[in-house]
């Protein structure tokens, strides 16, 4: 049973020293840095171009990434927004000093620095540059580090692959713009890869930046095949956690330096994301292929997923896609190379590029399907253990589409590309298939018990859509452009995944900032979660949250009527690195329906009032020795009281049940 809960005064406090520490430290760096500049550089003006936030380890950081004509130390100034008096930084702003070097790909040199100790639900305002020689200012807005957020998935910009860069680019604008107006709450922008269609060409990379919302929202990058054979995509951005070992490199040792590479995860609220290199599949080619991924993914969810609650891989190369590169044999590799591991270590999605196309996978186990039952197109999936679905996102500029071909009789699971059997015109491993030769963004909902996964139209058939423009394409619209094209902001495709979290119970409670809050209970009977819902405040002591386990039912025919029972205990709740005791959760436990002999154990009162509490095992039911045979249900009323000190946050923890028969 996971129980999770969330707090926040204390956090808040926490992270305001933190801001102070790091203000001081980046202050200090930035002086070092200053005064062993050369002084031919120190009083040279830089032209700063190229300007993007990224993702940073944790939703108090974010990287910012910039190009400069000129090898001069150079910091990011941030500053909260309501500080700035007419658009002037306050002295009290705090300084990070950028690292970097000389560009291999292009002229110039590339800066990236970390912000650190962001405050939540803050707007800050943020230049890069030295004293005298700043860039425009740009701004960003933090939320909740709590509860449910959005973000947005978007594949292949490939600004110039339809051969006009300006019409590629005027498509990418449009979708920014229509993803962020109609989404302007969502917290971040992830990457299907292919951000370029040649990976060294600065015309492209210019045209991919010119969004504004890339200074305004977290981009969190993937590497294409169009942008790994060259060092810009490095140059441009700089990602957390990033494992830039040769293994991670398509060709190995004999890579670095000259394309880009690396394996890197982040967390971000509840979710882990692990994003990989998908250009590096086969040693053959010189890397680690796909069996270091393989182990990448292992590591880090192994030392970092119990810190959330979903985990989700992205990488480019779509292994359950639909359209030219479906039969690819490199993503037959991969098809038998990851869905193995990614079912064995409770991936719950995966989101990737590559094929210019829309489509949902149905639920995949091993590599396989996991429900002969689920339908075509069905719109609430209930993984079970090991259950997997994958996404692949179609363009978000227009620049290029693919269209969807016909399976084959190669089989129907493994590396097979063979049809549904629920829908001969799909492969067997899609519920949704789409092309429209229309943009299209995949918005995803993380809430507290599931995942609302939508493909969304971000254009039609109208300019801006170079390959429609252009004659790339002959068609426009739904079945093959027999139908008009669907209004901007349409929802092509959408579907609620509720992961599983194994054979116990799951609970959540969320503690308040400040006034006591409402609390309710849920009990969702596919994945069983039982919600306590947001902690009151009592007596200004302490909070207090209460529910019940999901009911138990106990069958016992057995002619010998022997004695059983069931106990259970509980793990200490945990949000990322915060944490509190197990003792704090009593319950009552009570026979909700008669039979089986079952009587209720002892109540356990929270150990905030003494005692343990359910830290240690304590008895929900039992019966004697010559009971009566048949069923009976029982269950028990949950009593959560923690000091009013514990940090914001929502915290999990599991409740072991455990069976005993004579």
């Amino acid at each position: 049973m996971l129980l999770t809960a969330s707090t926040s005064h204390g956090a808040r406090t926490r992270r305001r020293v933190s801001w102070i520490a790091t203000a001081a430290v980046g202050a200090s760096l930035v002086l070092s840095g200053a005064a062993t500049a050369p002084a031919a550089l120190a009083d040279t003006t830089a032209t700063l171009s190229g300007v993007i936030l990224g993702v940073g380890a944790d939703e108090s950081q974010r990287n910012v990434s910039w190009y400069s004509s000129a090898d001069t130390a150079q910091t990011v100034q941030v500053a909260p927004t309501s500080t700035l008096v007419n658009g002037q930084f306050p002295a009290t702003a705090t300084t990070f000093s950028a690292s970097g070097a000389a560009n291999t790909s292009t002229t110039g040199f590339n800066r990236h620095t970390t912000i650190t100790g962001l405050a939540e639900n803050t707007a800050y305002s943020y230049r890069v540059g030295s004293d005298g020689n700043w860039s425009t200012t740009y701004s960003f807005t933090t939320q909740s580090f709590e509860g449910d957020y959005d973000f947005l998935f978007f594949g292949d910009p490939q600004i110039g692959s339809s051969g006009n860069i300006p019409k590629d680019q005027a498509g990418w604008v449009d979708t920014m713009n229509v993803a962020l107006n109609a989404n302007p709450n969502a917290e971040l922008l992830v990457s299907g890869g292919d951000q370029v269609d040649a990976a060294n060409n600065e015309d492209q990379w210019n045209a991919f930046l010119a969004p504004d919302q890339l200074r305004q929202y977290p981009w969190a990058a993937t590497i294409g095949n169009h942008d790994v054979g060259g060092t810009s995509y490095e140059q441009h951005f700089f990602t957390p956690n990033t494992d830039r070992s040769a293994a991670y490199y398509r060709k190995g040792a004999s890579s670095i330096g000259t394309e880009s590479g690396g394996d890197y995860w982040f967390i971000y609220k509840d979710t882990l994301f692990i994003d990989l290199n998908s250009n590096s599949y086969a040693t053959s080619q010189g890397g680690g292929g796909d069996d270091a991924h393989v182990a990448y993914v292992t590591d880090v969810v192994n030392k970092h997923g119990a810190q959330a609650k979903y985990t989700v891989l992205v990488y480019h190369h779509a292994i359950y896609s639909p359209a030219d590169h479906a039969k690819d044999g490199d993503n037959k590799v991969r098809r038998v190379d990851f869905p193995t591991t990614f079912s064995k270590l409770g991936v719950d999605l995966v989101l990737q590029g590559h094929d210019h196309s829309y489509s949902r996978s149905y639920e995949i186990k091993n590599g396989a399907k996991a429900n002969a039952d689920e339908q075509p197109g069905q719109d609430e999936v209930f993984e079970g253990p090991g259950g997997v679905v994958y996404v692949t996102a179609n363009s978000a500029s227009g620049s290029k589409y693919y269209d969807i071909t016909t399976p084959d009789n190669s089989g129907t699971s493994g590396a097979g590309n063979g049809a549904d059997p629920l829908n001969p015109a799909n492969y067997w491993y899609n519920s949704v298939q789409n092309q429209e030769h229309v943009r299209t963004y995949v918005k995803v909902q993380v809430q507290k018990d599931q995942l609302v996964v939508q493909n969304i139209r971000s254009g039609d058939c109208a300019a801006p859509n170079a390959a429609v423009e252009l004659g790339k394409v002959l068609w426009c619209g739904p079945e093959n452009g027999t139908q008009p094209a669907e209004a901007i902001g349409s929802i092509q495709d959408e579907v609620k995944i509720h992961p599983n979290h194994g054979d116990g119970q799951d609970i959540q409670v969320d503690v308040p900032t400040t006034a006591p809050g409402e609390f309710g209970w849920t009990i969702n009977g596919h994945n069983g979660l039982v919600d306590l819902g947001t902690a009151e405040e009592k007596n200004l002591q302490y909070f207090e949250a209460t529910g019940e386990i999901n009911p138990i039912t106990v069958t016992d025919t057995r002619a010998s009527k022997a004695a059983w029972s069931i106990s259970a205990s509980v793990g200490d709740f945990v949000d990322g690195q915060k944490t509190f005791e197990a003792k704090y959760l009593g319950w009552t436990p009570k026979v909700v329906t008669p039979g089986a002999g079952a009587v209720a154990g002892a109540a356990v009162g929270s150990g905030y009032d003494g005692g343990d509490g359910l830290s240690t095992s304590r008895s929900l039911s039992s019966a004697p020795l010559g009971h009566d045979r048949g069923a009976g249900v029982v269950g028990a009323d949950l009593d959560l009281k923690i000091p009013n000190t514990i940090d914001k946050g929502s915290y999990r923890a599991t409740l072991t049940l455990t069976a005993l028969a004579g």
